[in-house]
């Protein structure tokens, strides 16, 4: 049964997300849009995992998935219990005053 929707469409949908992911990423300086920004950039990874295993007939690429979702999962965890304990200390959450930690 072919596709009503064509893997380029995916292709492009998953470059366009990754895009507006990495521009938060640089262009932000606020540390919860900085790990959106992050989460965005592995979903539109795993679309295209999705997108891929699909179009080839394999579920490769969905079992790949489970493991950048779990990984995502921890790392979303992890990163919000350091900015609560930041924001605990300095009263804010900007990137920028992080490095002030240092000394």
């Amino acid at each position: 049964m072919p596709s009503a929707v064509n893997i380029n469409w995916y292709i492009a949908l998953s470059s366009i997300l990754f895009t507006i992911g990495v521009l938060g990423v640089l262009l932000r300086r606020n540390a919860i849009i900085l790990f959106m920004s992050v989460e965005l950039m592995l979903n539109s990874a795993n679309l295209l995992f999705v997108a891929f295993a699909r179009h080839l007939g394999q579920l490769d690429g969905q079992v790949l998935v489970f493991f950048v979702i779990t990984v995502a999962a921890a790392e979303v965890a992890v990163g919000l219990a350091l900015i609560v304990a930041i924001f605990r200390t300095k009263k804010s959450i900007n990137i920028d005053e992080i490095n002030l930690l240092k000394g």
